[in-house]
């Protein structure tokens, strides 16, 4: 039965849904969402599993989505794996009942196909019913291919199962029965109807209690670029990490980007834990003298010591309540730190130094470090209860010399985004230049990480910019990047003067760039800063000497 029409929004702030399927579920989801086009902008994704993945958070990135609908093992990869909420289309018993029933006109025995967990309500209907049903389950499209096979070489005819099943069903001659019908698509829609309604309020409520810009993350789940299987390990983690409010341990390397992956987790979290308009502090621990730490972190009354801000001074505990407290380089907070830490954590009340009144505080701890905290526990160096405490969930980032795929997408991704600060544009072949470099790029150990590739990305991008027919070529980026090749200083320390920059021994011919766009003038000329008119004359001049 069908819930009743879900109350229109706002057409400015109509919701945003996405659907994703690969298989016949497709049509059921155009068919359907002509019926909710008044109440929602509605869009398919035509792809699946880990293409529709990386799509969608691609799009995320610069794009407003309040809920994606799925369905079979398509849903369920995809639910792991988004900060949008993914709404999953179910069959229902009745949805089972009729495709059973056109099952058996085609076959006496008839298979049913389910991801991952079979039925039991369907062997009791089979034998009530004397109906010969061979129930199989899969994970995988190699493992439902073989199911499929199994059930084909046993002399069954008919398979009842959702798209990915059907369509396999019918490419080894057999007969596919889809099992979903429009009534359980369109309970599917009023789910994610309802699920940016509620979505909706929430943030309306939170508009009227924004914080300040310098207590929010700026970074969420996209910023965390990389294809590499590392990565997207990472990115599981962190929408898995961000529904629940435990604290979380982030070990790695210098330039990993572990503050990147906290401000994710806080984002992705929902608005009980601490979302995106909670507020998020940072504060590190290494960074800061222990006897102002202690302020900073737990406040001061009015006269607790000399210079004391007059009428006291809350902490970061505090400024953080109902947000994420973020501790970096948390192995370098003092042993007496440590105490007062733990204490926090476990009566969730703050006191403020010169002070007697605690103060009640909720507080999601996430909290950082470059170095073995177990090592540092075994030395008596850090508090074993207290790692236990901070460690409730752990993850270890991996080093870029370690995905060494992920080198250059994030160099293009970061040059791309250095040049356009600088106001220059990259060059249309950028890709195919990098590509050229990567023998450089590759063999390079990267110990400062990614946050040393992003200002090896900056310089190169300062100098094309300022020299814009210069090419990306290894030799140019090992003039301006020696260390990539063990040289013991950099150009110089960047100190020479723009005319002695790494350029081109001459500027690009016109006929030379015509080449490097193959032979597309408007590019070309794009490209030189002149119009198309300029260009051909160019041009002729050229041939003629």
């Amino acid at each position: 039965m069908r819930h009743s029409t879900p109350l229109p929004f706002d057409p400015a702030d109509k919701p945003v849904i996405w659907t994703v399927s690969v298989s016949r579920l497709s049509e059921l989801f155009r068919d359907i969402t002509l019926e909710y086009d008044a109440l929602a902008d509605i869009e398919p994704v035509n792809l699946g599993f880990d293409e529709a993945a990386r799509h969608i958070r691609e799009r995320l990135a610069t794009e407003r989505c309040d809920a994606v609908i799925a369905a079979g093992s398509n849903a369920a990869y995809l639910k792991g794996r988004l900060s949008v909420p993914v709404v999953i289309a179910k069959a229902s018993g009745f949805d089972f009942m009729q495709a059973l029933a056109r099952a058996r006109k085609v076959s006496d025995r008839i298979g049913v196909i389910t991801y991952q967990d079979d039925m039991p309500a369907l062997a009791e209907f089979a034998a009530t019913f004397g109906v010969p049903i061979e129930q199989r389950t899969y994970a995988t499209e190699e493992d439902a291919r073989a199911q499929i096979n199994d059930l084909k070489a046993s002399g069954i005819k008919a398979i009842v199962g959702a798209g990915l099943i059907t369509d396999l069903a019918e490419e080894a001659g057999l007969t596919g029965v889809f099992v979903y019908s429009a009534a359980s698509i369109r309970q599917a829609f009023d789910d994610a109807l309802e699920l940016a309604r509620l979505a909706q309020l929430e943030t309306n409520r939170s508009r009227r209690h924004v914080v300040a810009d310098t207590l929010r993350a700026k970074h969420g789940l996209a910023d965390l670029r990389g294809e590499s299987e590392a990565m997207e390990r990472v990115r599981q983690a962190v929408v898995l990490y961000a529904k629940s409010p435990a604290t979380v341990l982030i070990q790695g390397e210098t330039g990993c980007g572990k503050e990147l992956v906290a401000q994710a987790i806080h984002r992705e979290s929902p608005r009980t834990l601490g979302g995106a308009n909670r507020p998020f502090v940072a504060v590190n621990c290494g960074a800061i003298a222990e006897s102002l730490l202690e302020s900073e972190l737990f406040g001061h009354e009015e006269g607790a010591f000399t210079g004391a801000r007059r009428g006291g001074h809350a902490g970061l505990f505090e400024a953080a309540n109902r947000g994420t407290l973020f501790l970096d380089e948390i192995g370098e907070m003092p042993l007496a730190l440590q105490t007062r830490l733990l204490r926090v954590l476990e009566e969730r009340e703050v006191v403020r130094v010169g002070g007697t009144r605690p103060i009640p505080v909720n507080v999601r701890i996430i909290s950082a470090t470059h170095c073995d905290l177990e090592s540092r526990v075994r030395e008596g160096r850090f508090r074993a209860d207290l790692f236990y405490r901070l460690a409730v969930l752990r993850l270890s980032l991996t080093p870029l010399r370690e995905r060494p795929t992920d080198i250059l997408p994030l160099a293009e991704w970061s040059l791309r985004t250095a040049l356009a600060s600088l106001g220059a544009r990259a060059h249309p072949n950028l890709p195919a230049e990098l590509a050229a470099c990567s023998p450089l790029l590759l063999r390079y150990d990267w110990p400062g990480n990614v946050r040393e590739l992003r200002n090896l990305t900056e310089r190169l991008a300062l100098f094309l910019a300022a020299e814009p027919l210069q090419a990306l070529t290894p030799s140019f980026v090992a003039g301006v990047a020696p260390e990539l090749n063990g040289a013991p200083h950099l150009l110089q320390q960047l100190s020479a003067p723009l005319a002695s920059m790494p350029r081109a021994a001459a500027p690009e011919s016109a006929t030379d760039v015509l080449a490097r766009f193959g032979g597309r003038r408007d590019a070309a000329a794009d490209y030189l800063g002149i119009s198309r008119t300029t260009l051909w004359r160019r041009l002729r001049e050229e041939q003629e000497t």
